[in-house]
């Protein structure tokens, strides 16, 4: 009860998403399998690895990393073909979350990490969950903020459905990246998943931060490489205790993706958080914090 007070009474005091000066150590590189990795790091104790998702880099948790910093050992990274990593329409999408899953598994290796709590937004939550399911011995916690994990909606009911509105309010974003339009591309996807409003409403910081990483979205709609599939029978492997974070306002999509995660995973705690949309960490930091905080802390 004491746990689901604070997240509710932080869920009220709402901060602007914001892409602060990175923080704490300069920027660093990892190189594993040939891959140029950059991260940032910060504080000391048991390791927190914050996964970004799409049009997004390590900055993303900015504002986040000193407070997990307090207490923990705190990594940030940017996943392959997100800036400052080398970047390419013909490199690797940003929805190829298997990829990046064993990119994870590699950086943690190459940094001496045995086990983490593993935190992680949208694409990279999406690739968190093929991480757990694949490695489990390296994942102490896992918390997910509305992952875009399609495979879980196959066969729901009313699956069909949401996968098809979902991918004809896609539609005009994939044309607009297909057709190299990309600040098209970046407003429309922007609105496409936050609803009307959200690309003006975003900082010049935030949305420099979409255009930086907009190559990889663009290798997303134009890449022939077969999506991966992530299932309810994988969710069923991950044993960890696991925090499914999403927004009160969020799209049915995501909801309904929440809701199989809820069904499938073995361990699992659900918050909603309120006032905010997909962007969870980004429109309620301090209610985000408060939940992943007590989550690790409980674990």
């Amino acid at each position: 009860m004491h746990f689901w007070a604070k997240v509710l009474i932080a869920g009220l005091i709402l901060c602007p998403w914001y892409v602060a000066p990175a923080i704490g150590d300069d920027v660093k590189q990892i190189s594993v399998a040939g891959v140029q990795f950059a991260y940032i790091e910060a504080g000391q104790g048991d390791p927190v690895v914050l996964v970004h998702g799409g049009l997004q880099d390590y900055r993303f948790w900015n504002a986040h990393v000193p407070v997990f910093a307090k207490n923990h050992r705190v990594i940030s990274y940017s996943r392959q073909n997100h800036f400052p990593n080398a970047t390419s329409k013909d490199g690797l999408p940003d929805a190829a979350a298997d990829v990046h899953a064993e990119d994870l598994a590699a950086i943690l290796s190459g940094l001496g990490i045995k086990q983490a709590h593993i935190v992680a937004h949208s694409a990279g939550a999406h690739a968190a969950l093929f991480f757990a399911a694949n490695h489990p011995e390296m994942v102490k916690t896992l918390i997910i903020n509305e992952p875009p994990a399609t495979g879980l909606l196959t066969g729901a009911a009313g699956g069909t459905e949401i996968l098809k509105e979902w991918n004809v309010r896609f539609a005009s974003t994939r044309e607009a990246f297909r057709n190299g339009e990309i600040d098209a591309g970046l407003r429309l996807f922007a609105e496409a998943v936050g609803g009307p409003g959200t690309y003006d409403r975003r900082s010049e910081s935030d949305r420099r931060m979409m255009s930086d990483n907009a190559l990889s979205s663009v290798a997303d709609v134009t890449s022939t490489r077969p999506r991966p599939v992530f299932t309810c029978d994988m969710a069923k492997r991950i044993s960890v205790p696991t925090l499914l974070t999403n927004g009160e306002r969020s799209p049915e999509f995501f909801q309904r993706i929440a809701d199989e995660l809820e069904q499938c995973l073995p361990q699992r705690t659900r918050v909603r958080i309120p006032g905010s949309s997909h962007t969870v960490p980004g429109e309620a930091p301090d209610a985000y914090d408060v939940a992943v905080l007590a989550f690790i802390a409980s674990h």
